[in-house]
């Protein structure tokens, strides 16, 4: 899809100065994106996205170009993330596949209206909630799981009956190019656009006064992105970054437990906003669970992590450099910790006698490193918890119940797992997101539809009963009063429904 270039020199000069060799150059500006919107706009108030064939249309499309160019995709992740295809086709497209299926069996039922218990002052009458899309929304996903978080919220609001502008992250500038180039061969080319931008652009994108915003990345972004939106006090779905606490409990079977977490923290490199972002271990376990890491580290990528073809790559050298600074100045190294800059390569790491003040425990890591600090006992990880941020994740590893729901019940967190890592963000019947610094609002499922819907509430009423209704009228009578209040006590719905 061919855009029409910024008519301001300046914006030109500014997007070719961000360009680097082997990027691509197709990046939209500002006004290409006021032109999406108000083709998406025309088409929305056409009410071309209303009817439940055109929806499930849209979303079986989508289906099919996830089918018919897992290739593609498995090639521009390899060439982005050195991402493995069998972490691409697991947690990338059968990710959305699986979200977009959902909806299609589900749609029929979403999109019906919900009626309301009635009583005796309503008997009459029909109370129904209505979800009703809320027109042009914007979707920016992030670079680390560049399909999944654009198309997953994509699917809940094309279920909902929205037009969409989604915007991949230009980090991983070969998916987002790819993204660009697949999706109007598939979907409406009215309602849906696709906009290859910066992180730079998104508060002068959001300016431009969408219906919805959904933001997934950084804390530093998504606060600029949420300032832009409350100007016009657009909605925005928030999920942030931050480190994802994990405790281990000296009552587990440490095998798998370290197993486990593991396959969370370091697939994909470790670039993940839901991997486990450091342990909080028993004092007691603290030995066992490192033999146990370095015994499934070695079961994983083998002798030589850098050979295995399990194992993805730092998505650019200022991550790489950002991860390797962290690393070189916390705690000790106790497995790997090997690197190489030419091939933004890190080792499968783990870190002992860690400390709170470290780098590396200062910001989410989105590398393959993973911090152990030792704690006495529950409360004292409960209270390491609770005086940080609130995170998007907290994972909890214990044979114990009576420990899990403690974890689960004295933390705040967007999501809760016990005895596994990162599965709670990939259920389609589980709404996620985050919480406090981690975020708000939630996806995945009916919750997707949701968020991208209105629930309007809808009270639909004759004129059958004004014998009772002209009670509230002046000239006001305390006799009126008298019996409104009495009714209220029949009710024990407040005195208002008499109305």
């Amino acid at each position: 899809m061919n855009e029409p270039p910024s008519p301001s020199p300046t914006r030109w000069f500014k997007a070719l100065r961000r360009t680097r060799v082997g990027e691509p150059c197709s990046k939209a500006g500002l006004a290409a994106c006021t032109e999406q919107l108000k083709r998406a706009r025309a088409a929305f108030r056409a009410g071309r996205t209303a009817k439940e064939g055109f929806r499930r249309a849209q979303l079986e499309a989508l289906v099919r170009l996830l089918a018919e160019h897992e290739c593609d995709f498995v090639d521009t992740l390899g060439r982005d993330l050195h991402k493995p295809r069998f972490e691409t086709v697991v947690s990338e497209l059968l990710l959305v596949k699986n979200e977009a299926l959902y909806a299609i069996n589900n749609l029929t039922k979403w999109m019906e209206p919900q009626h309301v218990e009635r009583n005796l002052v309503t008997s009459l009458d029909e109370c129904v909630v209505v979800s009703e899309p809320l027109g042009v929304v914007l979707v920016v996903g992030a670079w680390c799981s560049p399909v999944q978080l654009c198309l997953v919220p994509l699917v809940g609001a094309i279920a909902a009956g929205n037009c969409v502008i989604v915007s991949p992250s230009d980090t991983s500038s070969h998916t987002a190019e790819l993204l660009h180039r697949l999706l109007p061969s598939y979907l409406d080319n009215e309602c849906y656009h696709v906009l290859v931008a910066s992180a730079s652009d998104l508060p002068e994108i959001v300016d431009l006064k969408f219906d919805h915003v959904f933001f997934t990345g950084n804390s530093a972004d998504g606060t600029k992105v949420a300032q832009a939106a409350a100007r016009w006090l657009t909605p925005v779905t928030l999920v942030l970054d931050g480190q994802n606490p994990c405790y281990v409990d000296r009552d587990c079977d440490v095998g798998a437990a370290a197993r486990r977490m593991a396959w969370a923290r370091f697939q994909n490199a470790g670039q993940s906003a839901v991997a486990p972002g450091y342990v909080l271990c028993h004092a007691d376990a603290r030995a066992q669970l490192l033999h146990a890491l370095r015994c499934a580290l070695l079961q994983f990528y083998g002798p030589d992590p850098r050979q295995s073809c399990s194992l993805g790559r730092l998505v650019n050298a200022e991550h790489f450099a950002r991860v390797r600074d962290a690393l070189g100045r916390s705690g000790t190294v106790a497995v790997g910790g090997q690197v190489n800059e030419a091939e933004k390569y890190i080792a499968p790491t783990l870190l002992t006698d860690v400390v709170e003040t470290d780098p590396i425990m200062q910001q989410e890591i989105f590398g393959p490193v993973l911090p152990i600090l030792t704690v006495n006992n529950v409360d004292e990880a409960i209270a390491f918890i609770c005086r940080r941020e609130k995170p998007l994740c907290v994972y909890a590893y214990s044979s114990n119940s009576k420990v899990i729901s403690r974890l689960m019940e004295e933390t705040s967190s967007g999501s809760f797992c016990s005895n596994d890592s990162t599965l709670q963000s990939l259920m389609v019947m589980l709404p996620f997101g985050g919480v406090g610094a981690s975020g708000m609002g939630s996806y995945h499922g009916r919750a997707s539809f949701d968020t991208f819907s209105h629930r309007k509430s809808c009270l639909l009423r004759g004129t059958r009963i004004e014998c009772v209704t002209y009670l509230r009228y002046p000239p006001y009578e305390d006799r009126n009063l008298s019996l409104m209040t009495w009714a209220s006590t029949l009710s024990h719905k407040g005195w208002c429904q008499i109305l």
